[in-house]
């Protein structure tokens, strides 16, 4: 396994030798069974089918598998802010089940109209027009047919290496070649810039850098609708200083195009703040959320915008059937509740600062591992080429992960040589504490086969 034979993209992909030595080495016939059912029954896909191992519980921190192993999810989806199982998500999750379970779309529910003003009171600036949906790439096609309504055009700028979705219409804003190889044309008007932090000509350039590619393509472009990026890129935990953002919006105003910020993965408290737009104190005209909104149980995702983008009232801009399902709004009013009753937001940070520490001990113990980026409990390890002809980073990436899975911690790996880590907020000392300690040892196993 070398460089060349991995994707590069926003998770693990699944075509690692170690995949299959771990299935080899599991011996519990049920979970066998179940992994042989999976996988000739679902789709073969890269980044999940065939699967991993076979799961029967969640709580908290943990997911558990059939043969009783637990696992600190540093993975989670993205979902899982408030935990695993949140019992105050599942109590209103069964409430609203006995009084209304469905909603016909030409009719409203009391859970909807009260979760879409709890997101306009949330929300940055005067971002309070909400349009549901039953999940990201669904609210992502809301916000481009909303940017094309709006300035009449049909171009977008976006990152190479960025994720917005696994629709036709989101991986052509998106620029992971593994969502668009050998799907053939697109959608016109994609247009795309490095990312800041990207690594152009063997140099890392820096976020300044990619503000003038994207000025550059503004410029010339001159006719663009919209720029999309998440204000942290997820997969490599590149936090862009506010200066970058400044310009983008900037540009943007100059320009007539609006600013699209994907918070899908990052919303709600995540980054030591309610949303990651407010780090760089600026505003989008459109803000896309999703993943933990549905409160871990349901998929549901929403479209935020400045109220005078209402101006679609002749257009179908989602009409989906869930649009406002009174169950998964109920999940999300719940899980908002608990990020604001238990101070998840300040305890990310703290917590996160907590993890950065003792991550940085790895750091000076470890030459393979290289900066250390955060942004709350959103951490990202950079894994460097092992020192004198060892394995190269992708490979040592690989091997720390599933020598941290046998240990007992799931997490993702980005771009091929990022350890990404999202917790749940609800993490406790004690727990990232062992995830550290688990690092430690998986780093120490697979540094240990260098030469």
């Amino acid at each position: 396994m070398n460089g060349d034979s991995v994707d590069r993209s926003e998770g693990d992909v699944n075509l690692s030798p170690r995949r299959a030595a771990w299935r080899d080495a599991i011996d519990d016939a049920e979970t066998l069974a179940l992994l042989e059912e999976d996988a000739r029954y679902f789709l073969h896909q890269s980044l999940s089918t065939p699967c991993l191992d076979v799961l029967r519980g969640a709580s908290g921190s943990h997911v558990e598998n059939l043969r009783g192993q637990r696992f600190l999810d540093f993975h989670g989806n993205s979902v899982h802010q408030v935990g695993h199982a949140c019992p105050a998500v599942i109590e209103a999750v069964k409430a609203q089940l006995d009084t209304l379970a469905f909603c016909p779309r030409r009719f409203t529910n009391a859970p909807a109209v009260e979760l879409a003003r709890t997101l306009a009171r949330l929300a940055p600036g005067n971002l309070s027009k909400v349009l549901l949906a039953p999940g990201g790439a669904a609210a992502m096609g809301m916000a481009l047919k909303l940017t094309r309504l709006a300035t009449g055009r049909y171009k977008t700028v976006s990152w190479w290496d960025a994720f917005h979705g696994a629709s036709l219409d989101a991986i052509g804003v998106g620029g992971e070649a593994l969502f668009r190889r050998g799907v053939g044309p697109l959608m016109p008007g994609d247009v795309h810039v490095p990312p800041p932090g990207a690594v152009v000509g063997g140099r890392r350039i820096s976020a300044m850098e990619s503000a003038d590619h994207a000025e550059y393509v503004m410029d010339h472009e001159g006719d663009v609708a919209a720029f999309i990026a998440e204000p942290i890129r997820c997969t490599t935990v590149d936090v862009p200083p506010a200066a970058y953002w400044r310009r983008i919006r900037e540009l943007c105003d100059r320009h007539g195009a609006l600013l699209v910020f994907d918070e899908i993965p990052l919303g709600f408290g995540r980054t030591g703040r309610m949303f990651a737009c407010e780090h760089f104190d600026v505003t989008p005209d459109i803000l896309c959320l999703g993943k933990g909104l549905g409160g871990g149980i349901l998929p549901l995702a929403a479209m935020v915008t400045r109220p005078d983008l209402d101006i679609a009232p002749d257009v179908a801009l989602g009409h989906y059937t869930h649009e406002k399902s009174p169950v998964a709004c109920a999940a999300a009013l719940a899980m908002i509740g608990e990020v604001e009753r238990l101070g998840l937001v300040a305890r990310a940070e703290t917590l996160g600062a907590r993890l950065q520490a003792g991550l940085e001990g790895l750091r000076r113990k470890y030459p393979v591992v290289g900066p250390v980026r955060r942004a709350g409990l959103l951490l990202g390890v950079e894994v460097l080429d092992a020192p004198d002809g060892g394995p190269e980073a992708t490979d040592l990436a690989d091997a720390v992960l599933y020598a941290a899975l046998r240990r007992g911690l799931s997490f993702k790996v980005g771009q091929g040589t990022i350890l990404v880590l999202m917790p749940p907020l609800t993490l406790t000392d004690a727990e990232a504490d062992e995830a550290v300690s688990i690092l430690d040892a998986s780093l120490a196993e697979a540094f240990g086969r260098r030469g």
